[in-house]
């Protein structure tokens, strides 16, 4: 006996769509069959609604431990799965930082308590710690992050040494948040000599600008070229860096990309009544780049598609441009953002 039968499903998976029931016993889909007839405790008709498997966001941002008055894993895991999220890969930056094996292993540890859905970690790559790189458990860490640019303090891996030791020695495939630190930081100083307190969020993509994104991404693509590494870039966001990707299938490709629903959804334009609200790094860019990811994701250029979901106060969120952090809470509003899409005939 099955404990549920969802009948006359219309099951989108695998480039497909196919009416079909589905029969669930303790939790798990025990069979898919074009007719079920088999005796159930309960019997629901989905009269052809859509059945759509579990999302795996492969960058999200939990915050916890350190940094839960955000948010953390319950509440986040929890707000994934109302909007279909039901895996997800947990991002580094967190306090204390995940850069070594101890505190993955803790953060592991923690989820297995708190998480409401499947989870995995990320290790943080640093400047020094290239022997806990060597050493993590591959069976356990999902990836090997790495900061170029973004980030402060020991995240920030901005040392052409320590980069060339993660892509040569690393055991875990490399993702990376691809901005560069020194032209963000000449553009800071040089936004701020002109506008002073007047800064304000629709000069972050001028901050972040095109060419500081294509400067770091393409050093990580010829860093894993050198070193035949695997290599996956987290939220590109400029038709300039499409010219660093290969189209195909994922398959075999060992240099891959990924674009962040935002990035798919707004524009510069959207800075003027939005402001903080969509700050986020990279930052949101002009409408040719955004039209150039959907672009790249239709003719797989682009591999993957995440949320980065980085969940901040709206205390924190309306502070003055220079002092609100980046980031949007994203991870239950992916699957209506590319819902939206399906139906306007963009995806």
């Amino acid at each position: 006996m099955y404990d549920l039968i969802l009948k006359n499903c219309n099951i989108v998976n695998e480039g497909s769509i196919f009416e079909s029931d589905i029969a669930i016993k303790n939790s798990r889909i025990e069979l898919i069959s074009k007719e079920i007839d088999s005796e159930s405790k309960k019997v629901t008709d989905i009269d052809g609604k859509y059945v759509i498997p579990g999302l795996i966001d492969d960058q999200v941002h939990f915050r916890e431990p350190g940094l839960t008055h955000k948010g953390e894993i319950a509440t986040e895991s929890k707000a994934g799965l109302a909007g279909g999220v039901t895996s997800y890969f947990e991002m580094p930056n967190v306090n204390p930082t995940t850069t070594t094996n101890e505190n993955l292993t803790k953060k592991f540890e923690l989820a297995s308590t708190r998480s409401l859905s499947n989870y995995s970690f990320h290790l943080g790559g640093s400047n020094t710690n290239i022997e806990e790189i060597k050493k993590v458990d591959i069976n356990q860490a999902a990836a090997l992050k790495v900061f170029m640019g973004a980030s402060t303090g020991e995240m920030l891996v901005d040392s052409i040494d320590a980069l060339d030791d993660i892509f040569n020695y690393s055991p875990l495939i490399v993702v990376t948040h691809c901005e560069d630190p020194q032209r963000v930081t000449d553009n800071e100083k040089l936004f701020f000599e002109k506008y002073g307190n007047d800064l304000s969020a629709e000069h972050h993509h001028l901050i972040r600008d095109v060419e500081s994104c294509y400067l770091s991404s393409s050093l990580a693509v010829d860093l894993a070229k050198k070193y035949d590494s695997d290599l996956h870039v987290f939220h590109l966001t400029t038709e300039k860096e499409m010219e660093l990707f290969t189209a195909g299938k994922i398959d075999g490709k060992k240099i891959t990309a990924e674009v962040c629903v935002h990035h798919m959804y707004f524009n510069e334009s959207r800075y003027a009544d939005l402001g903080n609200q969509i700050k986020c790094n990279p930052s949101i860019k002009y409408e040719s780049d955004r039209l150039a990811l959907i672009n790249a994701l239709l003719t797989d250029k682009i591999d993957i598609i995440a949320t980065d979901h980085a969940p901040h106060t709206w205390e924190e969120k309306n502070q003055s441009y220079s002092k609100a952090p980046a980031g949007l809470p994203l991870v239950q509003h992916g699957m209506q953002i590319l819902m939206d899409f399906y139906h306007q005939d963009i995806l």
